[in-house]
C-alpha cells in the first residue's frame, strides 16, 4: 500500500511484523529506548507527512511501559505531520476497569481514553473490549472487531463431531458473548454460575416469616387453619372423602336428634349434577380431590375448603402423576466447590463458612443443605444483597477475576450450578480473557464431573495467563485445550511447553481492517461468518 505507514511497539513487535507482511511492506523505523531512570525515548527514522500512520501497540506485562510508549509514539507522529494516526491495540489495556467498583474508585479505562485523544490519535482499533460500551469514552471513531468468526472457523475445522457440542458460560456475565457464538454455530448454551452463600433450610424457612423490619410476625389463626384444611394429599382415594361426609352427616343427625334421609336435596344456586352443594365459584380450589365437606345446606361454622366435583382424571396414578415435570429442571445440577474444586456432598464442611455465615454440617448430623436445584438458585436471588446506593449490589466490584481468589481460602466453601444439558458432549466453556485459572477449573471441573461432558474446550480472545494460570490449566485434567489468539504476547517457550495450547493468529483479520481503513472501505464484512 502507497502513503502509509506501519509502526510496530515495543509490546509485540511478532505481530506486527505479521500484519506488515500480509500488507505487502515492512514496518517502519523507529527508534524505542529507555533511559537509566526509566524514562521511554522516540524518534521516528523516516518522513511520516501526509500519510496515514498505524501503531500497532497491544498490552504486554509492562502495561504501562506499553501504554506511556504509545502515547509518545502517538504526540511524536502527530508533531511529524501525518495525515491520520490510527492506534491498533489488539489487547486494549485497562479495558477492565470500565465503571466505578467502589464509591472511591476510578474509570481508569476513561482516563485512558482520554489520554489517546490527547496525544492526537484519530482512529482506534482494538478487538473484543472487555465491555462494548467503552467505545463511548472516546470522541474519535472506534473500531471494536471480534474475534467470534475466526474461533467459529477454527471449531468448523479442527473440533470433530462439533454440531453436537455445547457452548456453556462460566459466569452470568459472559452469557450474551456465549449465545453469539451459539447462534453462529446453530449450537445450545449453557451457563455455569458460583454461588456466594451456601444457606440450609431452615436459614431460609426463617426468612419467611421476617417481616419488613426483621421482626419475626406472628401467623394468623385463620390462615393457619385454612393451611391445615388444604394440607391434604391430591391424589387421596374419592371415597374416604365420601366415608368422612356419610360419618360427618350421621354425627350432626344425632345431635340434632333428625334423621337423614336419602331424598333429593333442596335446590341450590350453586348445586352440582350429583347434588353436592359448592361454595362461591371464586372459593372453590382447583385441587383435584376438592369435593365439599360441608352437607347440604348446613351453616358456615369457620374455615372450610370447598372441593369441586371429581372429574375423570382423577383416577391417575402418583407414577403418570410425575411425568407431567418441568424437563428443564433436569438440566439444572448443583456441586459443592471448596478451594476451586468439586468435591463430594459428603465432603466434610468448613468449621465456618465466611461466605454463608452459617454452621457446618458436623460429622454424624444431618445435612439440613438445600438439595432441590431449582430450590437452591432460589434462595441465593432471595438472600441477594441490597442494591448499592451507586446501582447496582454491594459486592458488583467483585469481578471474576476477583472472586478466583476466594477459591483459593480453605474456610470458604461455594455451591456451583450447572444450567444445561452436557452429558456425553463437547464443551466450549467461552469469555473475553483468561487470566486466573480459578473459574476454568470450577467450570470444567462441573461440566465434567456433575455434567458428564465428554471434552471440554477453554475458548478466549485475549490469554494473559497471569502467574502460574497457564501451567494450573495445562495440569487439570478436565481441560482438553486451550485456545486463544495472540492478541496478548505469549512467549515462543512457553507456547511449545505447553501442549494443549493452541494460538489463533489475528494478522488476517487486523491487516484486512488495516487495509479497509486506508482505502476507506466498510469493515462491516469483518463481522460476518461466512460459510467454508
Amino acid at each position: 500500500m502507497r502513503r502509509v505507514k506501519i509502526f510496530a511497539g515495543s509490546s509485540h513487535p511478532a505481530l506486527a511484523e505479521a500484519i506488515c507482511e500480509r500488507l505487502g511492506t515492512q514496518p517502519a523505523k523507529c527508534e524505542l529506548k529507555k533511559f537509566s531512570n526509566g524514562e521511554t525515548s522516540v524518534s521516528i527514522g523516516t518522513s511520516i507527512r501526509d500519510q496515514d500512520v498505524f501503531i500497532v501497540q497491544s498490552g504486554s506485562p509492562k502495561t504501562n511501559d506499553s501504554l506511556m510508549e504509545l502515547l509518545i509514539m502517538i504526540n511524536a507522529c502527530k508533531g511529524g505531520s501525518a495525515k491520520s494516526i490510527t492506534a491498533v491495540l489488539p489487547y486494549f489495556p485497562y479495558s477492565r476497569q470500565s465503571k466505578k467498583k467502589s464509591v472511591r474508585g476510578a474509570i481508569t479505562g476513561r482516563m485512558v481514553a482520554n489520554l489517546l485523544a490527547i496525544a492526537g490519535v484519530d482512529h482506534i482499533i482494538t478487538l473484543d473490549l472487555h465491555a462494548s460500551q467503552m467505545q463511548g469514552f472516546f470522541g474519535k471513531p472506534v473500531d471494536n472487531l471480534f474475534a467470534e468468526p475466526l474461533i467459529a472457523k477454527w471449531i468448523r475445522h479442527n473440533v470433530p463431531k462439533w454440531r453436537e457440542a455445547v457452548v456453556v458460560s462460566k459466569n452470568p456475565g459472559g452469557t450474551k458473548r456465549v449465545t453469539s457464538l451459539a447462534d453462529a454455530l446453530k449450537l445450545n448454551f449453557g451457563i455455569v454460575t458460583t454461588e456466594k452463600r451456601r444457606w440450609n433450610v431452615s436459614q431460609s424457612a426463617m426468612l419467611e416469616n421476617l417481616g419488613t423490619d426483621g421482626a419475626m410476625e406472628e401467623e394468623d389463626p385463620l390462615e393457619a387453619e385454612l393451611d391445615a384444611e388444604t394440607a391434604i394429599d391430591p391424589l387421596e382415594a374419592v371415597e374416604d372423602i365420601s366415608s368422612r361426609k356419610r360419618r360427618s352427616r350421621q354425627n350432626k343427625s344425632s345431635s340434632n336428634g333428625t334423621s337423614i334421609t336419602s331424598s333429593q336435596p333442596t335446590s341450590h344456586p350453586n348445586t352440582l349434577l350429583n347434588g353436592q352443594i359448592t361454595s362461591s365459584p371464586l372459593a372453590r380450589s382447583s385441587r383435584l380431590d376438592s369435593i365439599s365437606d360441608s352437607p347440604p345446606g348446613s351453616s358456615f361454622n369457620g374455615p372450610t375448603r370447598a372441593r369441586t366435583a371429581p372429574t375423570s382424571f382423577q383416577n391417575i396414578d402418583r407414577d403418570t402423576a410425575d411425568e407431567y415435570t418441568d424437563e428443564r429442571a433436569r438440566d439444572v445440577i448443583t456441586g459443592r466447590l471448596r478451594q476451586g474444586h468439586i468435591v463430594d456432598d459428603d465432603y466434610p464442611s468448613p468449621t465456618m463458612s465466611a461466605m454463608s455465615g452459617s454452621l457446618a454440617t458436623l460429622p454424624g448430623e444431618k445435612d439440613d443443605s438445600i438439595s432441590d436445584p431449582m430450590m437452591a438458585s432460589f434462595t441465593s436471588v432471595a438472600s441477594a444483597p441490597p442494591e448499592h446506593a451507586l446501582g447496582g449490589s454491594c459486592d458488583a466490584g467483585a469481578s471474576s477475576d476477583e472472586e478466583d481468589e476466594n477459591y483459593l481460602n480453605p474456610d470458604h466453601e461455594q455451591t456451583i450450578t450447572l444450567v444445561g444439558n452436557v452429558k456425553n458432549k463437547t464443551v466450549f466453556i467461552m469469555d473475553d480473557i483468561i487470566d486466573k485459572y480459578g473459574s476454568w477449573i470450577a467450570a470444567a471441573e462441573t461440566v465434567v464431573k456433575k455434567g458428564g461432558a465428554k471434552k471440554v474446550y477453554c475458548i478466549a480472545t485475549h490469554g494473559l495467563f497471569g502467574n502460574d494460570c497457564l501451567a494450573q490449566m495445562e495440569n487439570c485434567e478436565c481441560i482438553d485445550y486451550i485456545v486463544v489468539t495472540n492478541s496478548f504476547p505469549i512467549p515462543p517457550e512457553t507456547a511449545k511447553a505447553t501442549k494443549k495450547l493452541v494460538i489463533l493468529e489475528l494478522s488476517s483479520l487486523l491487516s484486512e481492517a488495516i487495509r479497509r481503513n486506508h482505502y476507506g472501505e466498510s469493515i462491516s464484512q469483518l463481522f460476518m461468518h461466512y460459510p467454508d
